[in-house]
């Protein structure tokens, strides 16, 4: 039988009755992004960079998200855990801390393909595709993702505002229109 959405979004809720949730949707996600073919045709092909949402509820959101070859995401946080399966691509993360007036680089991590992210809910960093592929990934979180009030910082200043989803939404458009007029 093929794997499909409604597949993906089972495995995951059922993962939030484990005693660590975080944890057991990291398994779930090994096991998905471990067949990656599979998650393609479930998911559907990636034409253009964007965030799919695949489930929303208060307790659980599931994304496909597409980062865009070139394409970069201000430092921000989720204010909820969250759990990264790569299955196309690669995603370069930089992790930051809060500092006196902003933020400090604290490392960062390569995610390619099969690999899988735990980002506890006070973990801040930004996102980048620095390769020639769209780097490709399920997302899941602790939570409500488009409901909770959350931090994005300005990449030159570190100053601190409100996540904006409609400047994130511009990000992926300038980033798709770039892509565009490469080939």
């Amino acid at each position: 039988m093929a794997l499909a959405v409604e597949d993906i979004v089972a495995r995951c809720r059922g993962a939030l009755d484990e005693h660590t949730p975080a944890l057991a949707v990291r398994d779930v996600l090994d096991a998905l992004v471990a067949g990656p073919t599979a998650l393609e045709r479930a998911l559907g092909p990636v034409e253009l960079g964007g965030i799919t949402a695949l489930h929303s509820a208060d307790d659980l959101t599931i994304l496909r998200v597409a980062w865009t070859p070139g394409m970069a995401l201000n430092p921000h946080e989720h204010g909820m855990w969250a759990v990264i399966g790569m299955y196309g691509g690669q995603e370069d993360n930089a992790f930051y801390r809060r500092v006196s007036g902003g933020l400090e680089p604290a490392g960062g991590k390569e995610l390619p393909a099969g690999d899988v992210l735990v980002l506890g809910h006070d973990v801040i960093h930004s996102v980048a595709n620095s390769r020639r592929d769209f780097a490709v990934a399920v997302h899941v979180y602790g939570g409500d993702f488009f409901s909770v009030g959350r931090s994005e910082w300005d990449f030159e200043t570190y100053e601190e505002r409100p996540r904006d989803f409609a400047r994130t939404s511009r990000l992926f458009e300038e980033a798709n229109a770039r892509w565009r007029d490469q080939k």
